[in-house]
């Protein structure tokens, strides 16, 4: 454990957080080079430029506070409350689901399918942290996004991601799913809905202990919340309308097949960086 890390280098510290964070973290160098970062307000790129540079006072109290947090478990976006994603610096909290990396191919895939100067009407169903409407607000400016989440926390926290990133195309609503939107129809409806099992033991496990399981956990086969958005995101397109969804790494086939059986065409899995199927789209042309 980092009891006494007075006198110890940079390169010294990156080292034992590392092997000290192996047990509690997938990825232990990276948290030690964020916390590192953090603590002394310098870009990584400083750990390895000055590698022999040591901590103040104040310093190393406040490393070892935080170092602590994490090897209790505790996720690092929580402990600095700020995730990075699609180069956004975003405030999270424990009312939010974290942002992951996997979840910028769903925005990568719907900014594939929006023209640069598109004024497109999109929603966000859940948005949590305003992680993925964030991120297309930021890259096409001219379409109104409608962000929606049933937790007035986290709502908070998106509309403060807003506000601090200076982004004011996104419009946030208090609702589940669709029931704010009624009588409102969207040239794209995209969503990270929760889609874990709920006797998934991983949920007993790593960060996503701290997390909201609201936000993670949807029914007996984790589809609960899919097939609810799936059914009635018909009454929402207008022609032809884009439904772009995250889901778990094993429900590609099945949520295609929920999309289908609704009437969506150019129904397609798309995989991940691990090649897993991540996100299921599927185009709804009602003429």
């Amino acid at each position: 454990m980092l009891s006494d890390v007075h006198g110890m280098t940079i390169k010294t510290l990156l080292q034992q957080l590392s092997a000290e964070f192996s047990s509690c973290s997938d990825s232990p160098q990276l948290d030690a080079q964020l916390l590192l970062c953090h603590v002394l307000a310098r870009p990584r790129s400083y750990l390895y430029t000055w590698p022999e540079q040591t901590l103040d006072t104040a310093q190393q109290a406040q490393l070892q506070q935080l170092a602590s947090r994490r090897r209790r478990g505790e996720p690092i976006a929580h402990i600095l409350g700020e995730r990075e994603f699609w180069s956004l610096s975003l405030k999270v909290t424990a009312d939010t689901l974290i942002p992951r990396p996997e979840t910028e191919l769903l925005v990568e895939a719907a900014l594939a399918r929006i023209p640069d100067n598109a004024p497109w009407a999109i929603a966000d169903l859940g948005t949590g942290s305003g992680a993925i409407a964030l991120a297309i607000a930021s890259e096409r400016p001219l379409c109104r996004i409608t962000a929606v989440d049933k937790s007035q926390a986290a709502l908070a926290v998106a509309e403060d991601n807003a506000d601090r990133l200076g982004l004011r195309n996104i419009h946030f609503v208090h609702g589940n799913w669709f029931d704010p939107l009624y009588g409102r129809e969207f040239a794209m409806i995209v969503s990270n809905p929760p889609y874990i099992e709920a006797a998934d033991p991983h949920l007993g496990q790593g960060d996503v202990r701290f997390e909201p399981r609201d936000a993670l956990a949807s029914g007996a086969d984790g589809l609960d919340d899919l097939r609810e958005i799936i059914a009635h995101a018909p009454q929402h397109l207008s022609p032809p309308g884009w439904l772009l969804l995250e889901h778990g790494y094993h429900q590609g086939e099945g949520v295609l097949a929920l999309l289908q059986a609704q009437g969506f065409a150019a129904t397609e899995t798309l995989t991940d960086l691990q090649g897993h199927d991540r996100v299921a789209t599927g185009c709804l042309n009602k003429e």
